[in-house]
């Protein structure tokens, strides 16, 4: 499907009916990583509708010249949201950079948000500042490996940590195809130049008083684990979670743990009332 916006058309998919949950992805894949991880949760789950975007220059929709940071990626998920679901509450999920999109997000559409899970989210945008753990293979497959092309060798070694046949079809038929089709200078244009957002809105930004799920993996040699704790209190109803025999591929390599954990979270937003918590002042934690 397409969104028309005024300066750009955002290619998404929709499965299911009900409560608006809109997926962003991370830096380079596209849909089909979101996809992959979450429609095994809802296939005996009903009543959510799921909203799987294509950034710009990713998947099929396509990396505008006026697009030249990470407020202008930003601007565009708002605009999408203010087109697809307008005026309706929703929550979003987001892996890696949609996770720090999804902070973003969060911070200038709070009210609008019943909740939120990030996956292995980028937190601090500079990647020389991150305090990262080393790479570290936990499991081995050396006949997998060698039977594999040297290109996806590299990429599907260079983040797995643990490296069998299932995870490696899994990022074979998620990751890699997005990977393929990346509009690759556009996405170091503004990894080089416009990664952080300028605005400083996630220091900005209020607690967030909803249902919140943060996943980080042991082993993630890419965004870590320790710098998402320095977010969890603007999150007084999020759940954060590290989990071991997981690297930056998490919603892959822990997929019993994963869905268990979404399923908690999806579970927590069906509880609660109509009315959005934010307006509700008896539920704001005092110190």
């Amino acid at each position: 499907m397409e969104c028309k916006l005024d300066k750009i058309t955002v290619n998404y998919k929709i499965c299911g009916e009900g409560r608006p949950l809109l997926m962003i992805h991370g830096y380079y894949p596209d849909h089909r990583l979101m996809e992959g991880c979450m429609e095994p949760i809802f296939a005996q789950r009903s009543g959510w509708q799921r909203i799987y975007i294509d950034l710009p220059g990713m998947g099929e929709t396509k990396g505008e010249s006026w697009i030249n940071n990470s407020d202008d990626m930003l601007k565009v998920v708002a605009g999408f949201v203010e087109k697809v679901i307008p005026k309706r509450h929703f929550s979003v999920a987001g892996e890696s950079y949609g996770g720090y999109l999804a902070q973003g997000l969060t911070a200038i559409k709070g009210e609008q948000i019943d909740g939120m899970v990030l996956i292995c989210p980028v937190v601090v945008a500079d990647n020389s500042k991150r305090n990262l753990p080393k790479h570290h293979i936990l499991v081995n497959d050396p006949e997998l490996m060698a039977s594999l092309t040297k290109e996806a060798a590299d990429e599907f070694g260079s983040m797995a940590v643990v490296q069998n046949q299932w995870n490696w079809v899994r990022y074979r038929d998620e990751i890699m195809p997005g990977l393929m089709t990346a509009d690759k200078m556009f996405l170091q244009r503004i990894q080089n130049h416009g990664y952080e957002f300028s605005m400083n809105i996630l220091k900005q930004m209020k607690p967030f008083y909803k249902p919140v799920l943060i996943l980080t993996g042991r082993q993630d040699s890419s965004v870590g684990y320790r710098d998402a704790w320095n977010i969890v209190e603007n999150y007084p109803r999020g759940t954060y979670t590290v989990l071991d025999m997981a690297g930056h591929n998490l919603q892959i390599e822990q997929e019993t743990l994963f869905n268990a954990l979404v399923s908690d979270w999806l579970n927590r937003i069906e509880m609660e009332d109509d009315k959005p918590l934010t307006r509700r002042k008896d539920l704001h934690i005092k110190k």
